[in-house]
């Protein structure tokens, strides 16, 4: 017996030596690697002009050095605050549709749907998982969807966890679907569209292609999604956030409600809920739509909500000021993640790391040079997130190399596009990736372990899609 109590505390000994530190802890621990690396790394930037389309690219060949301006001890502590600064609209907005979410929550419209959305599905829970992805997937292939995403969350993680699921389950068939959509799209304006008339090839062209590589990495997406939701569903206790989700069950308290009267208000304000989604949907496809708008709808539908289901003053100022309370945590990290590129920019870098990798790609086999080319992107997406610049920074350089080396412009698009992708479901740099977790209540490491074999899957996708296209000629 006194063996086996030994035996169990080297255990939880070394099992505490291990432990993942803080998402907040790991930021900082970057920011802090990112600073000691400005002043070893030299400045230098790229000229810039506006091309035929409007658009302001990197003009290939015109990298210089210019003065370092290493970031010390003072711009480390303010790096934060200006990240904070620059991810002011994605924070507000998760303030907002937390404080709006929290209004209809308090109305238990949204118990009484689930409860009767979890009947309907009863022993078929699973085929929810299939429709989300491919919806979503599909969402961000046509039209780039991804911040969007945010605001379907709340929505969908009550529901999971009613069907015997996990707030990561409700991040992955929402936020992570649209990203495996939006890195293999065949037609998003953001990254297809833009780089594509960067590289001075048709718009759109490669769409079948595109389209295979889409329904190869939904599909893959999906059976891997599924897997876990089964196993989570068997065995909630498997779960990386089961704690945390028990409480939310308890919040919801759908028990409680089996007697009681789904009233003519709860189907009202369910039905504005799925009007408030129609309209966010139309919203985008049609009137440009972002942030500010969606936050905006939701609002009013929060309002509205707890108007319907007769909240007084009170309890919806205290409903509304709880929800936003719930995002602050998000909101922290989204800003000291931000601070990790602004310490970059500042010191400018940026376009010194890109310079050097390039560099590294000529006179390389042009299959080895493709291959290289897609963690080069990924790694640039650490720092430029931003789908469309992105491309204005790298397609202009990687483009005419690839000429020389022997990749087709074509292929560059779609390297482009895959290193961009599906890396946004990985980094920590990403504003809408930790804006999902916040809401859905997901910490980042948890999140990653869980999606790095995800991960791996898709990077070997990304690698057979880029053999596949080399080795086809494609163009």
């Amino acid at each position: 017996m006194k063996k086996t109590n030994i035996q169990q505390n080297e255990k939880k000994t070394a099992e505490s030596k291990f432990k993942v530190p803080h998402t907040l802890i790991l930021i900082v621990m970057i920011m802090m690697l990112v600073t000691i690396a400005t002043y070893l790394i030299p400045g230098g930037a790229y000229e810039r002009a506006v091309n035929e389309a409007g658009k302001t690219v990197v003009v290939e060949g015109s990298f210089h050095y210019i003065e370092s301006n290493p970031q010390g001890i003072f711009q480390l502590l303010q790096a934060p605050i200006q990240g904070i600064i620059a991810g002011a609209e994605i924070i507000a907005f998760l303030f907002v549709v937390g404080g709006a979410f929290s209004l209809i929550s308090k109305t238990k419209a949204i118990d009484f749907g689930i409860i009767r959305v979890v009947k309907l599905f009863k022993g078929k829970e699973i085929l929810i998982i299939p429709i989300m992805v491919f919806i979503f997937s599909l969402g961000g292939a046509v039209f780039g969807m991804s911040e969007e995403a945010i605001a379907f969350i709340t929505i969908l993680m009550p529901l999971m966890l009613a069907l015997g699921y996990d707030s990561i389950v409700a991040v992955a068939i929402t936020y992570l679907a649209c990203v495996m959509g939006f890195s293999s799209a065949m037609l998003n304006t953001f990254t297809v569209g833009v780089a594509q008339s960067i590289a001075e090839i048709p718009l759109f062209s490669g769409i079948g292609y595109r389209t295979l590589i889409w329904f190869i990495t939904t599909t893959i997406g999906t059976i891997f999604i599924m897997l876990y939701a089964n196993r989570i569903k068997k065995n909630p206790k498997l779960s990386p956030v089961y704690e945390s989700d028990q409480l939310k069950r308890e919040k919801l308290s759908m028990v409680d409600l089996e007697n009681e009267e789904f009233r003519l208000a709860h189907k009202i304000i369910l039905l504005l809920l799925v009007a408030c989604v129609g309209v966010i949907v139309w919203g985008v496809l049609t009137q440009g739509f972002w942030i500010t708008e969606i936050a905006a709808v939701f609002l009013a539908t929060g309002v509205l909500s707890a108007i319907i289901g007769r909240l007084n003053m009170d309890e919806m100022a205290e409903a509304f000021i709880q929800g936003a309370k719930d995002m602050m945590g998000a909101a922290i990290m989204l800003g000291f993640a931000r601070g990790i590129v602004i310490l970059a920019e500042n010191a400018s870098i940026i376009d010194t790391i890109l310079n050097t990798l390039s560099g590294l790609l000529s006179g390389l086999p042009a299959l080895v040079a493709a291959y290289i080319m897609y963690p080069i992107q990924m790694f640039i997406n650490f720092f430029v997130n931003s789908g469309s610049g992105q491309a204005a920074l790298t397609i202009p350089i990687l483009a005419p190399l690839g000429d020389l080396i022997g990749i087709s412009r074509q292929l560059t698009v779609l390297i482009f596009q895959l290193g961009d992708g599906f890396s946004n479901a990985l980094f920590p740099t990403s504003g809408v990736l930790l804006a999902c977790l916040g809401l859905a209540g997901v910490p980042y490491t948890k999140w990653l372990k869980w999606v790095l074999p995800l991960q791996g899957i898709l990077f070997v996708i990304a690698i057979l899609a880029i053999t596949g296209a080399y080795l086809m000629g494609w163009s």
